[in-house]
């Protein structure tokens, strides 16, 4: 299988096998990992996939992501009291609707110089993300006692509509998800994401939030995009160059503060931001 053959030519690059035996990893999906671009809830092998991404990372046969009926979404929560920090999985193919596309040429040409994508955002009451049983699961990890939370989400949340997959493609959702954060966030809340073979950092300051929500994003590690779409929420510029994301947490403080890095193969820093979160 195309997939399988994927992952063992990962795990023979010896960057990777030396990942594997200093650092714990937990991992999620995105459509290349879950089977074809851009593909959704509809894409006939994705059982399949799960079990060869499980596999391959070594998750434990009695997993309840093994056989949870509507993705593989996670969380672990790291640290003793007082330094814990819950890392948040989402699952953003499993469930997901069909993305609507545009189909008149004038306006792809339009979207095109703008260095925007094919996609519409989908109005409609039933359109779907995540999936009523993850959302009620998100909604009971954000209920845990932590310091701080990373939440992973494999494509931008932050970002503008694009055009491109984002959770704007999705505006009930990406609605929902802000719903959430106001109701529940008691502690400071990073996201990270990928997917668009760029770096960026993005940040909004809603008013019914303590803090600021921030988003890093880095990708890829293998493949570069050099037509960066607009973000109006983007801080500084964007990277499109390989790259990898560093989360540093400082304790010092009664609230933990975080500095996010984003680095280059050779690991010179091209994007830093810090954040206290303080009142």
């Amino acid at each position: 299988m195309e997939l399988q053959a994927a992952y063992n030519t990962l795990g023979n690059i010896p960057g990777f096998q030396r990942l594997r035996e200093s650092t714990p990893i937990m991992a999620t999906w995105d459509d290349h990992d879950y089977g074809q671009n851009d593909i959704g809830r509809d894409y006939v092998s994705k059982e399949a996939s799960r079990q060869i991404m499980l596999d391959f990372f070594g998750e434990p046969l009695d997993s309840e992501r093994r056989t949870r009926p509507d993705g593989i979404y996670t969380s672990h929560t790291f640290g003793q009291e007082g330094r814990r920090v819950q890392v948040i999985l989402l699952d953003l193919r499993w469930n997901r609707g069909e993305l609507m596309a545009l189909s008149d040429p004038q306006q792809l040409a339009w979207r095109e110089a703008q260095q925007m994508g094919p996609y519409e955002a989908d109005l409609r009451a039933d359109a779907q993300l995540l999936g009523e049983a993850q959302w009620t699961w998100l909604e009971e990890q954000l209920l845990e006692d932590v310091d701080i939370r990373i939440i992973g989400s494999s494509i931008q949340l932050l970002a503008d509509f694009t055009g491109w997959e984002t959770w704007a493609n999705f505006p009930q959702e990406r609605q929902r998800f802000f719903g959430l954060l106001e109701a529940y966030q008691r502690e400071p809340i990073v996201i990270i994401s990928g997917d668009v073979h760029w770096a960026d950092y993005s940040e909004i300051r809603a008013s019914g939030m303590a803090w600021p929500l921030l988003e890093l994003t880095s990708s890829g590690i293998t493949e570069e995009w050099k037509a960066v779409s607009p973000n109006r929420h983007r801080v500084g510029e964007a990277f499109p160059v390989a790259n990898y994301g560093v989360i540093d947490i400082d304790w010092r403080t009664e609230v933990p503060g975080v500095s996010l890095q984003i680095k280059d193969e050779t690991g010179m820093v091209l994007l830093e931001k810090r954040e206290s979160f303080q009142p």
